[in-house]
């Protein structure tokens, strides 16, 4: 293995530099390195255990192995390194980088060596008084010891500084992307050991009633380690190696009454079905992982109670971690959570909800209790852990069941927003960890007794009645409707509750206006870049410079064109006078906002009037300030447009082989020139579209992917793979979010015959082949695109890409921009994709959904999105059949997206301002229930709060057209309606027998005239 050892001389240096960077900007305020000229890391005698100190991790960090019996001395100006002659021929190739690099060899020469040590302690001396070591971190071994006899030596010129925060902040918190994949597969690792195995193993045990002790089961987790092939079969992205797998926390098993949560070594006591805790940790790449899960075995209600209470108290820390909060924040919301709901288990809670993991099992400088201010921040991965220690079981199973402790710890990434949790593949759901192995005697159910029909005899096995046969279908849908508009009470209770968790208060405005500041802008730097023109003091328009120069008091005065507003000419007889309007405060230049000034207390110039007899002149100076106004604010809107268009990374291309490619492909938004197809590529990072001959290359790095789509054929013209940008790009001049891959499905692309065989046969025969043939190729052209699909999934899989397949048999029409097309959902989004503009909305970016111009007599309605984001706005589908409602209702209700519905369009323009001026108000007023109260409610009047709804005309004349047209079906609801009212059930009219033949008759005299039609058909061909 030693002489597999080969260290990243590039990532070595990179991370070396940055840090050194962060320690020289700190050198003015001394906020993060505490004044120290220089660091001492030293590892002594290697342990056994593979639990490293901050020592070996900051080691760890920078060469990616560990080495013994080594000693580094950091300064601003480089680093020192003293070490084994072994261990020197690795580490000599890292000089002549970015860093300066000194290695001193030792030897078996014990005053040479001390000379070593006096030379590192005068490096010290010279850096500055202040040496940072690790106060805390225990150093074993003779060249440990000898290192601390030199270094005490010279104790007198050398303070010593504990700098263990300083380098978890500059160096080990804070995770690359290299290190964020290996805590992620660390813990995908992890979470598979527990779900896959561990739960499988302890189920088997208990269902058998088979005696094992906690130890002979963790011993038996622990050698999975060695099994390739079940890691294999997890799945893990990207490269994954087993063999670089290593435990982080051996197994550890708890039941019984007998609970640690601090883990202590596993004991020989049997597993006991009741509340069983365990916890394993596997390291990948020297980087570990966290997790620990609470199974119950036939949990009574208070178990089950306290353990809803902790997953609920475990989900909120989850949400709260982000970008920014302070690690006591983060205790003092879930301890005041915990008060709020079971005060009395307050003392049986964990002392602190986590701590920061990495190279490091436990950064001690990072744990989220009520007392450390450390600030989170994007990029840290933290183990954390809730749990209620010591609890008393009222109804306790049997003598060892007494007292039961909980625990859910999952290893995380802090991220600016959402919290991503590495170990989400072991679920914690109460029906997810309890297990029931005892047979409850269920009584025997009643036999229900016959009822006898109205109409006659009925011979059992048949429909009763007509009447119970209606009720039926009727209670059916009722209880459908109920359950449905239950479960949407708890969404909507849910959303009210998120609103108040996520806006605190003292929120304030978050619609950006406060943001806005004054726009410097400059004409010209020097005078010696002023126009030459401008010695006859006369109006002069400058475009280079977007500037015009007017002549006040005998001197040239420069105005950029951003401080005016607009220019006119009126003519007065023979003279024609110029007027200059300037912006100044006051005159509400935007339909929003005002623009925003240095100084709105100054004095500012309005306007200036020139006069002259030469009015073609004034004119022409009129029209190019005109002109140069418009150009202004053509580029500030193209410039506002292009601001979250980002530059990708360049594209890594495969190298060692030719690329999977997909050919005769068209895309979507078209370049620029004649149409002629491409080819699709996969490399490394991303696809490559190569169109035509004419090389222009269109590049999607994986990186910048949202959702990768793939429709098939079926029903459409073309067959397409559509991929959803998380930033637009520029695609020739156009800036798109969507970019689009496909191959029209039409008999052109097909044809390889060239029509002949319709020169030999006609008739049904020839037709018929046709079809098949035609959904022949369809279903090889779906296929060919669907695998490509799922390969452009598996390279990107690092990235989280996965394909989503609309779902068309829940698709319903609508417009949701000029046209009326079939919105498909798919397993994350709602997609149009078949015409241009194309529409993607993402489930889990959704706040609510709002229903308008729900009422009887319209046959359409309308569909409003609302985003978590209260500054995006919201996106309305209009004009959607009213058959389609309850499919939509069920659509939205399965997707857990609260929805809400009313008679009226509501002026969201309005709604979205008041929401985001002050959002906490907003919730605290009762938030979206405004507008859901009146679901599902027909009582509810329509005149109520006209100012904050709107109704169109079109709307009106819709709806009495609608009336006039649906005469006969008027007549029928009112007629259904009536008997509804009367309370006579099925007193008056035909009964069911009668309606059901003349319904058969009817069927057979259409069934018929098909025949009749298709018969003229054929005799016509």
């Amino acid at each position: 293995m030693a002489d597999d050892i080969a260290i990243d001389k590039a990532v070595f240096h990179d991370r070396l530099a940055s840090f050194i960077s962060q320690w020289k900007a700190d050198k003015r305020t001394n906020d993060v390195f505490n004044g120290v000229g220089s660091i001492v890391v030293i590892v002594g005698k290697s342990s056994a255990a593979a639990v490293y100190g901050k020592n070996t991790a900051f080691q760890l960090w920078l060469l990616g192995y560990e080495f013994p019996a080594t000693l580094f001395i950091l300064t601003v100006d480089g680093i020192t390194i003293v070490t084994t002659k072994k261990k020197a021929a690795y580490l000599e190739p890292l000089q002549g980088g970015k860093v300066p690099v000194k290695i001193l060899v030792r030897g078996k020469d014990a005053e040479q060596n001390a000379k070593q040590f006096d030379e590192c302690v005068d490096i010290i001396k010279k850096a500055g008084k202040r040496a940072g070591v690790m106060k805390k971190e225990e150093t074993t071994g003779p060249f440990a010891e000898e290192w601390r006899k030199a270094l005490e030596s010279a104790s007198k010129d050398i303070e010593e500084v504990d700098i263990s925060v300083t380098l978890s902040n500059a160096a080990l918190a804070v995770k690359d992307e290299r290190e964020l994949r290996s805590v992620r597969d660390a813990s995908r690792a992890s979470s598979g050991v527990m779900h896959s195995y561990f739960v499988e193993e302890m189920s088997d045990i208990l269902d058998a009633e088979k005696k094992i002790t906690h130890s002979a089961l963790a011993e038996k987790v622990q050698n999975k380690i060695d099994d390739s092939k079940f890691f294999l079969s997890l799945k893990i992205p990207g490269k994954f190696d087993p063999m670089s797998l290593d435990w982080a926390m051996m197994p550890i098993i708890q039941s019984g009454g007998k609970y640690d949560l601090r883990f202590p070594e596993p004991d020989d006591s049997n597993l006991h079905a009741g509340v069983i805790v365990a916890a394993l940790g596997l390291r990948y790449q020297t980087y570990a992982s966290m997790i620990a899960r609470t199974y119950m075995v036939d949990p009574n209600k208070s178990q089950e109670n306290n353990y809803k209470l902790l997953a609920s108290i475990h989900e909120m820390v989850l949400k709260s971690i982000h970008d920014g909060v302070a690690a006591k924040d983060v205790y003092n919301k879930a301890i005041n959570f915990l008060k709020s709901k079971k005060p009395d288990l307050v003392d049986h809670f964990l002392k602190n909800v986590g701590h920061g993991i990495g190279i490091e099992n436990r950064d001690s400088t990072l744990v989220l209790n009520g007392k450390n201010t450390r600030v989170l921040r994007d990029g840290m991965t933290l183990c954390i852990s809730t749990g209620l220690q010591d609890l008393k079981n009222p109804q306790p199973q049997d003598k060892k069941s007494t007292v039961y402790s909980m625990i859910l710890s999952d290893t995380v990434r802090v991220a600016s927003r959402d919290t991503m949790v590495f170990t989400k593949d072991a679920p914690y759901d109460l029906d997810s960890v309890s297990f029931f192995f005892k047979d409850d005697e269920e009584p025997a159910p009643k036999p229900k007794a016959k009822k006898e029909g109205r109409v006659g005899t009925i011979a059992a096995g048949n429909i009763t009645s007509t009447r119970l046969r209606n009720e039926r279908t009727t209670n059916q849908d009722a209880e459908k409707e109920a359950a449905r508009r239950e479960h949407q009470k708890e969404l909507h209770a849910k959303k009210q509750q998120e609103g108040l968790d996520r806006y605190g208060e003292g929120t304030g405005n978050i619609n950006g206006t406060e943001e806005k500041k004054f726009k410097r802008f400059e004409s010209y730097k020097r005078d010696n870049q002023f126009p030459t023109k401008i010695d006859s003091l006369q109006i002069l328009v400058d475009p280079k410079a977007s500037t015009v120069i007017l002549p006040i008091m005998g001197r040239p005065v420069p105005f950029h064109i951003h401080t005016i507003k607009n220019a006119s000419t009126t003519p007065e007889g023979d003279m024609t006078f110029l007027r200059i309007n300037f912006l100044s405060p006051g005159q509400g230049v935007g339909r929003k906002d005002e623009q925003p000034f240095e100084d709105p207390q100054a004095h500012f110039v309005r306007s200036l009037t020139f006069r002259s007899k030469d009015i073609d002149r004034m004119d022409r100076i009129s029209q190019q300030i005109t002109e140069l106004k418009k150009e202004a604010v053509r580029r500030e809107q193209e410039k506002k447009q292009m601001e979250d268009v980002i530059e990708q990374d360049k594209l890594t291309t495969v190298k060692n082989r030719k690329p999977y490619n997909l050919g005769m492909v068209f895309i979507r938004p078209s370049l620029d020139g004649k149409r002629v197809p491409g080819t699709i590529e996969i490399h490394q990072n991303g696809l490559r579209y190569n169109h035509g001959d004419h090389g222009q290359r269109v590049d999607v790095l994986f990186s910048n992917v949202k959702h990768l789509f793939f429709q098939p054929s079926v029903h459409e013209m073309i067959v397409i793979i559509h991929v959803h940008l998380q930033n637009p790009i520029m695609i020739g001049k156009k800036k798109t979010r969507d970019v689009q891959f496909y191959r029209e499905a039409t008999e052109m692309q097909f044809d390889e015959t060239g029509n002949r065989k319709r020169k030999h046969r006609f008739g049904d025969e020839e037709e018929f082949e046709a079809e098949q043939e035609e959904r022949r190729r369809r279903a090889q052209l779906d296929k060919e695109f669907k695998s490509f699909a799922e390969k452009i999934s598996d390279a990107g899989r690092n990235e989280g890409i996965s394909v989503d397949i609309p779902f068309r048999e829940l698709g319903f029409n609508g417009v949701p921009s000029r046209s009326s097309v079939l919105m498909q959902p798919t397993t994350d989004c709602l997609v149009q994709l078949t015409e241009p503009p194309f529409f993607v909305v993402t489930l889990s970016e959704i706040e609510i959904v709002h229903l308008e111009r729900v009422q009887f007599g319209l046959k359409n309605f309308d569909m409003v999105v609302v985003f978590h984001d209260f500054n995006r706005p919201p996106v309305h589908i209009n004009t959607i059949p009213v058959e389609s409602l309850d499919a939509v209702k069920d659509w939205l209700d399965s997707v857990e997206i609260p929805y809400s519905e009313g008679p009226l369009n509501l002026n969201w323009t309005t709604i979205m301002k008041t929401v985001t001026t002050d959002p906490h108000q907003f919730f605290v007023d009762g938030g979206w229930s405004f507008i859901a109260n009146g679901s599902d409610d027909s009582e509810q009047e329509s005149s109520e709060e006209e100012s904050a709804f709107e109704i169109s005309d079109e709307d009106l004349a819709e709806s009495e057209e609608s009336s006039e047209e649906d005469s006969e079906f008027d007549e029928n609801a009112s007629a259904e309606a009536s008997d509804d009212m009367s309370g006579e059930e099925e007193s008056e009219g035909e009964d069911w027998d009668e309606l059901e033949k003349k319904a058969k008759k009817r069927d057979k005299e259409s069934g018929l005239e098909e025949e009749e039609k298709n018969a003229v058909r054929k005799r016509k061909r």
